[in-house]
C-alpha cells in the first residue's frame, strides 16, 4: 500500500488529470447534445468523481472526501433532475440550491467535528 509521499503524488496527479479531462469532455458533450434528458450530465459528472476515488482506492492512494461528496451530490442532483423530467412534475423544485446548502452543511459539520476532536 502506498503512503502519502512522492510515491502517491505522481499516480494521483495522473488520475486527477484523466478525471478532469473526462469531466470537461463530458460537460462539452452534454452541452452539444440537446437530445439528452436533464440530469444525465450531472449523473455522468458524479460517476467521473466517484470513479476517480475508486481508482485512487484501488491503487492504494487515499481518497478525497470532497470529490466523493461532490460525486454523490452530482448523482443525486442528476437523478432528481431526471426524475422530474420523466415524471413531468407540476412544480419546480430548487434542487441545485438545496444541494449547495447540503454541501455547505457537510463541509461545516466536518470541520466542526475535526476541531472538536483536535
Amino acid at each position: 500500500m502506498l503512503t502519502e509521499t512522492s510515491d502517491t503524488r505522481t499516480p494521483n496527479r495522473a488520475l486527477e488529470t484523466i478525471a478532469w479531462g473526462a469531466f470537461f469532455i463530458w460537460w462539452g458533450v452534454t452541452e452539444l447534445s440537446t437530445f439528452l434528458p436533464h440530469g444525465v450530465g450531472a449523473i455522468g459528472l458524479g460517476l467521473i468523481f466517484l470513479g476517480l476515488n475508486a481508482a485512487r482506492s484501488l491503487n492504494g492512494i487515499p481518497t478525497s472526501g470532497f470529490t466523493t461528496a461532490l460525486g454523490i451530490l452530482a448523482l443525486v442532483l442528476g437523478g432528481l433532475e431526471l426524475a422530474a423530467a420523466v415524471l413531468n412534475l407540476p412544480f419546480e423544485v430548487p434542487i441545485f440550491a438545496i444541494l449547495l446548502i447540503v454541501l455547505g452543511l457537510i463541509l461545516l459539520a466536518r470541520e466542526l467535528i475535526r476541531t472538536k476532536n483536535a
